[in-house]
């Protein structure tokens, strides 16, 4: 890598979030991963996952080996603007059903549920009753 990296807004690097075309964001460096895609032991999925945000955490939490480390020099494309890197983002809970305290629709399946076996048995030992021949 040439002696003043080249910056990189965060902007432009979340634009490469595809398997022909991914950059990373690790320890405030950028890496244009594209050539190792098919070579990554995880799979392209876990590289195409770390896309569009810091990657750093992501990096750091599996543990890669020292000579894992080393491959990485050769994919560096420059560094990150940190003032272009957004805050954490807060989480939203995805949307949930309606709860329904009663529970008067899943009541009434469970009676039915129970009681129309007992009615078929019912009408059963009836008709067998009173079509037995004596």
């Amino acid at each position: 890598m040439a002696s003043d990296p080249k910056m990189h807004t965060f902007e432009e690097v979340a634009k490469h979030n595809k398997t022909k075309d991914c950059w990373l964001i690790i320890s405030g460096k950028v890496y244009d991963v594209t050539p190792f895609m098919d070579d990554h032991p995880g799979g392209d999925e876990v590289l195409l996952s770390a896309t569009r945000k810091d990657a750093t955490n992501d990096f750091e939490d599996v543990g890669h080996s020292d000579t894992a480390r080393e491959m990485m020099e050769k994919y560096c494309i420059g560094e990150i603007d940190s003032k272009s890197v957004p805050a954490k983002r807060t989480y939203i809970p995805p949307q949930q059903a309606h709860y329904n305290p009663d529970k008067t629709s899943e009541f009434v399946i469970k009676i039915l549920q129970f009681l129309v076996p007992l009615l078929i048995l019912g009408l059963a030992i009836t008709v067998r009753q009173f079509t037995k021949k004596e």
